[in-house]
């Protein structure tokens, strides 16, 4: 368990850093990822920031700062452009080398930093022996979304992404790249087929759509990416870098589509949307590290991670959206606990993807960068907020903090389709209002789920079990 207790998101409610690339540099979890905005109208419009924990306190996050500026590329000296998703990984001067994309151009652009995050410098783009920069020699694709993975003097470099109906971007594609981390030394290939490219190939239903992240799962190359349905992160696993990729399965689905173990497996407890994110090994334990997607639109995203199960075949169990993510066990079934962490958000309609007009959704007070504690908002009639998981020991009281204009109850569940525990009611009001009833829930390991009832639109912005 961690020291300090850790959530889903995992880092602060105002923070909106998607696209995890989690590694463990000495004692420390280190995530790389792009930065989206509170109330941002494309995505990744931020610098690139670091965020760091210890390994043995998982919900004690610090954060590193700017390590690299959005002007700081030759290219986008206005800052005109958005730093897309990142990759970091170590070459074979120990150095730490950041790959990246900016967000119209369709080359490979590197910073390097003698820290994991200190001040990255830009260092160059990655080319051809003759000069020409990987994406721009003609049969080339556009590079996006890289994955890099150092073993000796070489670093091998995918990327790639697919929309259906473009049949001239094949898959991930992958390179081998000189010690010098920015000369291309193998044609690319592709590794991971598209969707218009995946009949036959065993991929079909998981097709690679974005967001190539590459790790070593004992002797095998684990090749993470996003598929053709966005909400999922699915993986593939060879003996070589470069060749023989077999789908391995789906390791999250930011609406927890597939997984049965709560409920059937095709309804979805969350409106999803892309996706993308990658594992760690954390004190022997695996972990995926993924985004949801907060204030109803594709633009603010937020990291969450969960505990992945290893098989003994060498494949892994997709994971559950849980509330509780690096906590290691169950949050302690007693205090207040914020809305904003909810893992499951639905109406009776169960949407798959965001687009439900007037749907519930996780947002803030204030302008990006306010230290404004998250809320759920939106709050209409047959609206759930589900949270999971609570080790629960007489607990016989529960309370939830809500406004709005809204007049009705909360109904708490320990099962998202359960009978009722119990009621509490609640009434209009502009301001935040705290209303208890005395309800019971089992002792044990539980989840809680609040469904309202009633007339107008309310917010929700903790709940407290006693």
């Amino acid at each position: 368990m961690s020291k300090t207790p850790a959530f889903n998101p995992y880092l602060p409610s105002w923070e909106y850093i998607p696209d995890g690339e989690p590694y463990v540099f000495g004692d420390r979890v280190y995530v790389y990822g792009s930065h989206d905005f509170f109330n941002g109208y494309v995505f990744c419009m931020g610098d690139y920031m670091c965020w760091s924990a210890p390994v043995d306190d998982l919900g004690d996050w610090r954060c590193e700062g700017v390590i690299y500026g959005r002007c700081d590329d030759p290219m986008n000296k206005e800052g005109k452009m958005c730093l897309y998703a990142p990759d970091v990984t170590v070459g074979p001067d120990g150095r730490y080398y950041l790959y990246y994309v900016l967000d119209k151009v369709q080359v490979m652009s590197v910073a390097v930093c003698d820290t994991p995050a200190g001040k990255y410098e830009f260092y160059g783009y990655v080319h051809y022996p003759d000069g020409t920069r990987l994406g721009e020699r003609e049969g080339d694709e556009p590079q996006f979304d890289p994955g890099v993975i150092t073993e000796g003097e070489n670093t091998y470099l995918y990327s790639g992404f697919c929309g259906k109906g473009d049949k001239g971007r094949t898959g991930s594609r992958a390179v081998v790249l000189d010690k010098d981390m920015l000369t291309v030394k193998s044609e690319p290939v592709t590794v991971i087929p598209g969707c218009e490219y995946s009949s036959g190939t065993g991929f079909e239903g998981h097709a690679f759509f974005e967001a190539s992240s590459i790790r070593k799962v004992g002797e095998k190359y684990c090749l993470i990416y996003s598929s053709e349905v966005m909400h999922e992160l699915c993986y593939a696993l060879s003996d070589s870098p470069l060749e023989g990729f077999e789908y391995g399965g789906v390791l999250i689905s930011n609406t927890d589509l597939h997984i049965d173990s709560y409920k059937p497996a095709k309804l979805p407890m969350a409106m999803g949307a892309n996706n993308h994110g990658s594992i760690v090994m954390i004190n022997d334990n695996w972990y995926i590290f993924y985004h949801r997607h907060t204030n109803g639109t594709w633009y603010s995203r937020q990291g969450c991670a969960e505990r992945l199960e290893l098989n003994a075949d060498g494949s892994f169990t997709q994971a559950e959206m849980t509330s509780c993510g690096l906590n290691g066990g169950p949050l302690e079934g007693k205090g207040e606990y914020p809305a904003y962490l909810a893992c499951n958000l639905f109406t009776p309609k169960h949407s798959l993807y965001l687009g439900e007009e007037g749907a519930p959704k996780i947002m803030q007070d204030g302008r990006d960068g306010d230290e404004e504690t998250g809320y759920i908002g939106n709050i209409t009639d047959g609206t759930t907020a589900g949270f999971k998981y609570f080790d629960c020991h007489n607990v016989s009281r529960v309370s939830v903090t809500t406004r709005g204009y809204a007049q009705g109850i909360y109904e708490v569940r320990t099962k998202w389709d359960g009978d009722s525990l119990g009621e509490i009611k609640v009434e209009f009001s502009n301001v935040w209002e705290t209303y208890s009833s005395d309800i019971s829930l089992p002792d044990g390991v539980n989840s809680v789920y609040l469904t309202f009832k009633g007339s107008g639109n309310s917010m929700l912005r903790s709940f407290t079990l006693e």
